[in-house]
């Protein structure tokens, strides 16, 4: 049987160990940002940390969201720098279909040599 039908296939599929190791290696070029951020409007209610979680990993970045007990939802966005970058302007545009965003804040915007979190998640 021959090599080239498999390793073809194997290139050819999205999720191959070869496809992850470069596409890691390729994050791993950019640099890696990190930043809190909150969001204020109409935001708890409207699934807005659901929502938030499945664009983050849809986007390709790890870290949290949570309510607040002031109405905001808060949180904390990693990856690479253009992504993370993606990420502010969803949170500050979007957000879920029935949330109203007033306006997002972003602090301790920061250039990280690690990621400290290997997934995107809901904090309660």
């Amino acid at each position: 049987m021959s090599i080239l039908p498999r390793a073809a296939a194997a290139v050819s599929a999205p999720h191959t160990p070869i496809r992850l190791l470069a596409r890691r290696l390729a994050a791993m070029a950019e640099p890696l940002k990190s930043v809190d951020y909150e969001v204020f409007g109409r935001v708890q209610g409207v699934c807005f940390r659901m929502y938030t979680e499945g664009e983050a990993k849809k986007r390709g970045v790890v870290g949290w969201v949570k309510n607040t007990s002031k109405g905001t939802v808060t949180g904390q966005v990693q990856g690479p720098e253009e992504k993370v970058d993606s990420m502010k302007s969803w949170l500050s545009k979007v957000g879920s279909p029935s949330s109203r965003i007033d306006r997002a804040d972003f602090s301790n915007e920061k250039t990280i040599s690690k990621l400290e979190y290997s997934d995107f998640s809901i904090r309660y």
